[in-house]
């Protein structure tokens, strides 16, 4: 919060003002900027990235992630990032002029590289599946800030539309974690979710539609997710960060698949059923159809953004 104000301060001090539609006209039309403007800018991107966990200033996420009651951290993952990305990009889309995009642009695309590279690798080597969680939350962070790197017209709806696929996944998967911790006293680890698959095949299912949709497996909404953000990339010059996006992806398989078949392929540590209260099962089977929906009409839902 401090780099943020000390940021607006230095930012106000260069245009004048605090509207952001003024800020923006008086960036696009100067001749010369202070070289204090851009310290601004920096440091409100480093404000902006903390509060996304975005590499290197995700430390904070994945402890508060395990330490928080699971409903808060779904919350935290879904609500609370969403909210930061729309304003990371409501402020950021004021320095796009070529005058003065150059001074954060690759910087930003280094974090998310960065963050796709660091979350990755670390979530595949996790034993808690909400530590886990916390590491893909930073992935896909790191994938939303790829549309804010692009800079195009399209990069707020492309974002949007990323937030819910992933937000809708999330809500699923939390909702889902938050039930069988408790029914295995409290274990939060892959071993909890062993045999699911028989012990209660309707969430198993819904489980398995929400990780394939946040791992990004073609024709889910994941996917399409991926592809629109992906899409703005080409042609900017920033090759080796789509290369490295579909590389880290393809890790983000191996430990969403790491659950599923835990579900389905390993034997429970208890035989009994695993029952989910009324109002969860409603928000499991909602999340999944609005997940199932994003991907059975992604350009029709991208066009409603825009």
């Amino acid at each position: 919060s401090g780099f943020l104000l000390f940021g607006i301060a230095l930012v106000y001090g260069a245009t004048g003002t605090f509207d952001i539609p003024n800020m923006a006209a008086i960036v696009a039309s100067a001749q010369t900027i202070p070289s204090f403007f851009y310290v601004g800018v920096l440091m409100m991107l480093v404000a902006m990235c903390f509060k996304v966990a975005a590499a290197p200033f995700h430390f904070w996420s994945p402890d508060v992630y395990q330490g928080s009651p699971t409903l808060v951290t779904a919350f935290m993952s879904t609500v609370v990032k969403t909210a930061a990305m729309a304003a990371f990009i409501r402020l950021f889309s004021v320095f796009a002029p070529n005058n003065v995009a150059g001074s954060w642009t690759t910087i930003l695309a280094v974090i998310s590289g960065a963050s796709l590279l660091i979350a990755n690798f670390t979530a595949a080597t996790q034993q808690s599946v909400k530590r886990m969680l916390a590491y893909s939350s930073i992935s896909h962070a790191g994938f939303m800030l790829l549309a804010i790197v692009s800079n195009t017209t399209n990069s707020f709806s492309a974002i949007l539309y990323y937030t819910m696929a992933y937000s809708f996944g999330s809500i699923a998967v939390f909702a889902i974690l938050n039930t069988v911790a408790r029914a295995q006293d409290g274990d939060e680890t892959f071993s909890a979710f062993h045999g699911l698959g028989k012990r209660n095949p309707f969430v198993a299912a819904c489980m398995v539609i929400a990780l394939l949709s946040l791992s990004g497996i073609p024709i889910t909404s994941g996917f399409f997710a991926k592809y629109f953000v992906l899409s703005g990339l080409f042609g900017k010059g920033f090759s080796w960060l789509i290369i490295t996006a579909i590389l880290c992806s393809a890790v983000g398989v191996y430990y969403y698949f790491k659950l599923i078949i835990a579900m389905y392929f390993r034997e429970p540590k208890k035989a009994e059923a695993i029952s989910f209260e009324p109002v969860h099962l409603v928000a499991i089977a909602i999340t999944t159809a609005f997940t199932i929906a994003l991907g059975l009409f992604p350009e029709s839902i991208l066009r409603m953004l825009a």
